[in-house]
């Protein structure tokens, strides 16, 4: 079997040419998307600032804003003659004598994020004058003088016209992976629409004789519920992809071919769950072989050991490329989290450094921990924190694949090398919390 880390690259490496020769990011269609709908879809296009950010000098704080000769010592008095607000601007002075233009000696209070006038140089926080003794005592209307309690240095608390961004300047480049923050930046430059690429069609398929979908009974003991689609959709909800449902195919050589075929038409990947094992039921290897090849059979870990990893091509301009999981949900998700979805965000045109991240690290196992060496585990637990702020995780005693409360109670995989058996309490081992935990 091939190990976990192997099938990552491998899976890597065949996106990496799929993208440059089979499906190039270059001839991929792209689209206008608002920016309030343009959360992790991805740019098809470099961003360029049309403005300077800040577009003027701007105050750092409320204070004052001193002109341009000043003598900045401490106990030096300035004559306050004007006012500078957020939006409204300096323009002229208390009295009409007061010019815009202000000479050497004098300053008008300014708030943050106000304009600094043109002649001033120096912005010196209220803090650091005689203000507050003087405030009930100031009149707005005429001019005033504050004296200085400490020394101020020149261009002190001023925020420089182009000093975060220049008119001109690349501030995302193609292949970003737009997220709040990059939504903010672009809101603060004035853009309202991105170009992005078009989302990736995904289909999926469930498989199973003894399958129902949900919202229609069981008429029968021996059905359950078909869980594996609504856990793949919820998976996928955050990548720019749009999804096919192809229903539940029963265990049926015809109708999975038939299904498969006409999933090959319409999508760029293809997702199944079940039917991927070697039982006189399982079909879909069969079917994948005859429309296309099998890549990787069977990964090293526990659970989820029948992972396929394929692609279909017969009469096609292009491969589809395929992920078969095996049939229950803790299956699903553990191989969705390790290998579909990193993928998934791959072949959208992500740039690599701009992946998502899985988060591991490091925490006190607080019970003991039952495993056979040769497969990678990946084990459910409770990650908290202990009174001294360390981490600490505890597993659950039942680790069967099929007990899907248990998951639901889970907060984390608790991850055990390929190569490791029993872990006792104490040890520290591997976690990587759950994306929604």
């Amino acid at each position: 079997m091939i190990t976990v880390e192997q099938l990552q690259q491998a899976i890597t490496q065949r996106i990496a040419t799929y993208c440059t020769e089979d499906f190039p990011l270059a001839d991929r269609a792209t689209q206008t998307c608002a920016l309030l709908a343009s959360q992790n879809h991805i740019l098809a296009e470099d961003i360029t600032s049309d403005l300077d950010v800040p577009t003027q000098n701007i105050s750092a704080m409320d204070g004052y804003a001193i002109a341009k000769g000043s003598e900045l010592a401490a106990h030096s008095s300035i004559t306050i003659v004007g006012e500078s607000q957020a939006g409204k601007p300096f323009t002229q002075g208390f009295l009409d004598s007061c010019a815009q233009t202000l000479q050497a000696g004098q300053g008008v209070r300014i708030f943050t994020g106000a304009v600094v006038p043109e002649s001033c140089d120096t912005v010196i926080m209220q803090e650091n004058t005689d203000f507050a003794e003087l405030r009930a005592n100031i009149d707005k209307s005429k001019p005033y003088t504050i004296t200085l309690t400490q020394t101020a240095k020149m261009d002190n608390n001023i925020r420089k016209q182009g000093e975060e961004i220049e008119r001109g300047e690349i501030v995302l480049h193609k292949g970003k992976r737009l997220n709040p923050a990059d939504i903010s930046l672009l809101a603060n430059l004035g853009v309202d629409k991105v170009k992005v690429y078009q989302p990736l069609t995904v289909g999926i398929l469930a498989t199973g004789d003894e399958l129902v979908a949900i919202g229609n009974p069981l008429t029968s003991l021996a059905q359950i519920y078909n869980s594996n689609t609504p856990t793949l959709k919820s998976l996928l909800a955050d990548l720019p992809v749009v999804i096919r449902d192809y229903g539940i195919i029963a265990d049926n050589l015809e109708q999975t071919t038939t299904a498969v075929h006409q999933a090959m038409t319409d999508c760029e990947v293809l997702i199944s769950t079940a039917g991927v094992s070697v039982g006189d039921y399982d079909f879909l290897t069969t079917v994948i072989e005859q429309l296309g090849q099998i890549n990787h059979y069977k990964v090293a870990m526990k659970p989820g050991k029948p992972f396929v990893f394929g692609e279909l091509s017969k009469n096609l301009a292009k491969p589809v490329l395929y992920f078969g999981l095996p049939g229950n949900p803790l299956s699903t998700i553990v191989g969705s989290l390790q290998f579909v979805i990193p993928a998934l965000w791959r072949l959208s045109g992500v740039e690599a450094d701009d992946l998502p991240m899985t988060l591991s690290l490091e925490a006190t196992l607080i019970n003991d921990i039952s495993k056979s060496v040769g497969r990678k585990d990946f084990q459910r637990g409770v990650l908290s924190k202990n009174e001294q702020g360390d981490y600490q995780v505890i597993s659950f005693h039942k680790q069967q694949s099929h007990r899907i409360k248990q998951l639901s109670q889970a907060n984390c995989f608790i991850v055990l090398p390929q190569q490791s058996g029993d872990v006792c309490a104490g040890s520290q081992v591997q976690v990587q919390p759950f994306p929604w935990a």
